[in-house]
C-alpha cells in the first residue's frame, strides 16, 4: 500500500514579489531626488588646463590670513559688497573672478557667492595651470 500525500511542495521561483520590491526602492528614490537641495551655488569653473574666453571685469581675492581685496585694493571684509558694486558699476558685463586661498574655509567663499548672486553678478572660481 502507498501513502501518498496531498499537499506538494512547489519547486518553482515567483519573481513577483522581487518585482514589487524593485519598484518599491525605484519610486523611493525617485522621491529622495527631489528633496537635493535646489538653492545651491551654481559655480563655473573653468578647466585648470584651459582659459576662459572672457576676462572678468572684477577681481576679487581672499588671501591665507582672510584679508579681502577687491582689483587689488585691500578692504573690510564688511564692504566687499560696496566695493563690488561700485567696480561694477558702468560694465556692460557683471562677471567677476574670485581667487580664494586653498586653505580658506568654504564658508567664507559661499558668502562672496551669496552676494554675487544676489546682485546678478556671474562669478568664476580662478584656478592654477597644471
Amino acid at each position: 500500500m502507498s501513502i501518498q500525500t496531498r499537499n506538494k511542495v512547489s519547486t518553482q521561483f515567483s519573481m513577483a514579489s522581487m518585482t514589487d520590491i524593485v519598484f518599491l526602492l525605484l519610486i523611493f528614490f525617485i522621491i529622495l531626488s527631489t528633496l537635493i537641495n535646489p538653492f545651491a551655488e551654481n559655480l563655473d569653473l573653468p578647466n585648470s588646463e584651459t582659459r576662459t574666453t572672457s576676462k572678468p571685469e572684477v577681481s576679487i581675492t581672499i588671501t591665507a590670513d582672510l584679508e579681502y581685496k577687491v582689483n587689488g585694493k585691500t578692504i573690510n571684509p564688511m564692504a566687499v559688497e560696496q566695493e563690488m558694486l561700485a567696480a561694477l558699476q558702468g560694465k556692460a558685463k557683471r562677471q567677476a573672478v574670485l581667487n580664494v586661498d586653498e586653505t580658506v574655509p568654504t564658508g567664507f567663499t559661499i558668502n562672496i557667492f551669496a552676494l554675487a548672486r544676489k546682485h546678478n553678478v556671474d562669478m568664476v572660481v580662478a584656478t592654477e595651470a597644471n
